[in-house]
């Protein structure tokens, strides 16, 4: 089958670029044709390795040169923008002639429906279903995000499926008659699950408002007024770096508390944990309580909207609380912290509960979909 995935870039290392390059690996390796089509990749090589089969196509839109510019900016810059990636999409599907055309909600999930090309149109959304509005932005960009997010239940309803990542997000969407449920699938496997003896509690994600890494820093001070000889290390990249580190040096915390770059060897990072602590404002799945899982590593995450829920299985793999409630998010680290046994136990629970998103689970269903799709099921 010929499957082509539209996403804005491959360059970055966030949880979404993870799971395409997973998938398309898989799907490659599998006698499938791949070809990934970036908007805005701009030379840059992918950050996850792709197999050598996968065809990568950039068509320079480069919707992302006027990110951090004004409202008005954005608004004039648009149109034109959505028109040149509409004809230079349409040209390569022409010429690839895909049977499933996917895209990753990024700026072609209007365009992909419309487009005539005899392939079946699918759409995964990797966020929830109130992301725009829990942006939390202001004015005229606070009015945006409401009418795209009143908007994307009528994108979504177009394609000839809708994939959510979650059941919670599932209910969100109004029951669409397109819908189905798949979630991410572990990215790597080990073979034990990690010792957890190193006295090291790890977060992972870009540094932005979403992961609400301030929040974070916040437990973390609590945590170190109990505890001596833990470090915290925040493992990414991104905008709020700056605003990080001058917020661990606020409260005094350069001695336990470190901003780690972003690395393609996320499976060492894990193994070499103790404990994963998750404190975003939201989700579409929650990947890092996923790759901890499937280290062995017990985490502690806010129950935010969506996905923690659905994976972290209460006092059992790990600890969910209140959204932004940092006093309980630091109760429950210091709890695995100073209890190896019980830390122990929860590791190995989320060890052989990780098997529930094995890849061979997860691409089952969407190879299941794909032949559904185009009539050989």
């Amino acid at each position: 089958m010929k499957i082509l995935y539209c996403i804005a870039g491959t360059y970055n290392s966030g949880g979404m670029e993870r799971v395409l390059s997973n998938k398309a690996n898989y799907l490659a390796a599998h006698g499938h044709e791949v070809t990934i089509v970036t908007t805005d990749q701009r030379g840059q090589a992918p950050f996850f390795e792709l197999d050598r089969r996968i065809r990568c196509i950039d068509i320079d839109v480069n919707y992302e040169t006027n990110n951090g510019k004004s409202f008005f900016n954005k608004v004039a810059h648009y149109p034109f923008k959505q028109f040149k990636h509409k004809r230079r999409l349409a040209k390569v599907l022409k010429e690839i002639k895909p049977d499933i055309a996917i895209s990753m909600f990024c700026n072609d999930a209007s365009l992909l429906p419309r487009m005539k090309d005899g392939s079946k149109k699918v759409l995964e959304i990797h966020f929830s279903r109130f992301k725009r509005l829990q942006y939390d932005r202001k004015g005229l960009w606070r009015l945006a995000d409401k009418w795209r997010n009143r908007n994307e239940l009528k994108v979504a309803s177009r394609f000839d499926r809708f994939v959510v990542l979650t059941h919670e997000d599932s209910r969100y969407w109004g029951g669409l008659s397109n819908m189905s449920v798949i979630p991410n699938a572990r990215t790597f496997v080990c073979d034990a699950p990690a010792s957890l003896d190193r006295h090291r509690v790890i977060a992972v994600g870009r540094y932005t408002y979403q992961k609400g890494f301030d929040m974070l820093l916040d437990a973390w001070a609590q945590v170190c007024k109990q505890v001596n000889g833990w470090e915290l290390h925040i493992i990414g990249d991104g905008e709020s770096r700056d605003a990080l580190a001058v917020q661990i040096k606020e409260l005094s915390l350069q001695d336990s508390a470190v901003l780690c770059p972003a690395t393609k060897n996320i499976k060492e990072a894990y193994q070499e944990a103790s404990i994963l602590v998750m404190s975003s404002r939201y989700e579409g799945f929650g990947m890092v309580l996923l790759e901890a899982a499937t280290a062995g590593v017990p985490a502690v995450s806010f129950d935010c909207k969506c996905g923690p829920s659905e994976i972290i299985k209460d006092g059992e793999t790990g600890f969910l609380v209140a959204p932004g409630d940092t006093a309980s998010l630091a109760e429950k680290m210091l709890m695995l912290m100073k209890d190896e046994a019980l830390r122990k136990k929860m590791g190995k629970a989320a060890f052989a509960d990780s098997s529930r998103f094995s890849t061979e689970t997860v691409m089952k269903q969407w190879t299941d979909l794909f032949d559904g799709l185009a009539g050989k099921a």
